[in-house]
């Protein structure tokens, strides 16, 4: 339950009249002052930070241009909504296409060549290698029965020397000649395949980097959009050339909002993630439920500041991204405690203290502890000082002298209405 207090001034009632001199015997007279009176109770309180912020979307993507080329054709209009993946618009591209043909043409010849060079160039190679090795061990092994034979022959003394010579000196031969095509197989299919193989590969590498290219080029030249959202810029018209660098199109995820604001470090100590929050956007009177979702971990240094986010639900677009709001997250909350008036409580060197009002009416000055302070009820915690019942002075107590008697304020009646 809200109470509320009226910041009437106070009432001063001096009795008797000022610089005059007292009669001989006359008492002392405490001068009397009209102020508003209130009964310290117990209440619920609610600690708010409250906090200006500007709101933004939750995407965003201003869509550049990979490729500079007139526009061809637009596919949407401002304000329509659109999905990730979805075509907005085309570049003039005809000169791309081309390219790709060409670089398209270039690949199917790579392609071929490297077909060839793999499976009828190398093993052609391999197999003339591999029959000169066969009918070279076929000549050293007929070369080495002759020499054996003539071996025989000699030790019995059936042929001379020089038949003997003459067969070690074929065999000699035919194995060098063994040799030279074993390493001429082995040549082939150790260099010359791989070189050829590697120099094939290359080729085709090439090519295909050259088609992709070409391929790559052409799909820039038709923009799709990144992200699911609603068409928020379209600055050209067909046949423009867009200036490199510069968004042909934006589109803004504003299903849901994000509400940036600054807070003191004292104030960012209170927060944490998921924490509810309402934010009030410029122009609406009704909140809308938030949560934080981010606590910065370090400070602005130009505020020196906690920059945190909020967001918020905007599932019908009601919301716009760039307008201002005000956050309001409570922080903290006190139940069944002490409470006064904030314009009753009195900041002095000393601490805090209110004006307390005993059962003679006459008023003394009580020190108090305070604790968290209710901005909408305007109401702040007492922890020391005061007990549940005790009377106060409610407000204006700047200025009320210590020992003053006290004489109830009257509440303020509404107006009477006008019944003519």
């Amino acid at each position: 339950m809200k109470i509320y207090f009226s910041c009437a001034a106070v009432l001063v009632c001096v009795v008797g009249l000022a610089g005059c001199k007292k009669s001989a015997g006359e008492e002392d007279v405490k001068p009397e002052v009209t102020a508003q009176v209130v009964k310290v109770q117990a209440q619920d309180l609610e600690q708010h930070l409250s906090a200006d912020a500007v709101l933004y979307p939750r995407d965003q993507a201003a869509i550049v241009p990979k490729v500079t080329a007139p526009v061809a054709k637009f596919y949407v209009q401002r304000g329509q909504r659109v999905k990730a993946g979805q075509l907005l618009a085309t570049l003039q591209n005809q000169d791309l296409a081309a390219a790709v043909t060409e670089s398209k043409g270039a690949l199917e010849q790579a392609q071929a060549g490297y077909e060839n060079a793999t499976q009828a160039t190398i093993p052609e190679d391999v197999r003339k290698a591999q029959l000169d090795v066969a009918q070279t061990q076929q000549n050293l092994s007929a070369q080495e029965a002759i020499l054996n034979s003539r071996k025989t022959l000699f030790a019995e003394g059936a042929i001379p020397k020089k038949d003997l010579d003459a067969a070690q000196v074929a065999y000699v031969q035919a194995k060098a000649a063994f040799d030279i095509a074993s390493q001429h197989l082995q040549s082939v299919q150790k260099v010359s395949e791989t070189t050829a193989k590697q120099t094939a590969q290359g080729q085709l590498t090439a090519a295909k980097g050259h088609y992709e290219t070409a391929a790559a080029a052409l799909q820039f030249s038709e923009i799709r959009s990144p992200i699911n959202g609603v068409v928020t810029e379209r600055n050209f018209y067909p046949g423009e050339t867009p200036p490199s660098g510069s968004p042909l199109i934006t589109v803004m995820d504003t299903s849901m909002i994000i509400a940036k604001a600054h807070v003191t470090q004292d104030a960012a100590r209170a927060l944490r993630v998921g924490q509810s929050a309402d934010v009030t956007p410029a122009g609406q009177d009704k909140p809308v439920e938030g949560k934080v979702m981010i606590v910065s971990p370090s400070l602005d240094p130009n505020s020196t500041t906690v920059e945190i986010w909020v967001s918020l639900p905007n599932p019908h677009g009601e919301i716009r991204p760039g307008s201002a709001a005000r956050l309001d997250i409570v922080t903290n909350t006190a139940k069944g405690v002490l409470a006064v008036p904030t314009q009753s409580v009195v900041q002095g060197d000393k601490g805090a203290s209110v004006m307390q009002v005993g059962g003679d009416g006459i008023a003394h000055s009580a020190a108090i502890e305070t604790g968290i302070t209710d901005t909408e009820k305007s109401m702040v915690q007492v922890k020391q000082g005061l007990k549940a019942g005790d009377t106060i002075v409610g407000s204006a107590a700047y200025g009320l002298p210590d020992g003053a008697k006290v004489k109830p304020a009257e509440e303020e009646k509404p107006a009477a209405e006008d019944k003519n």
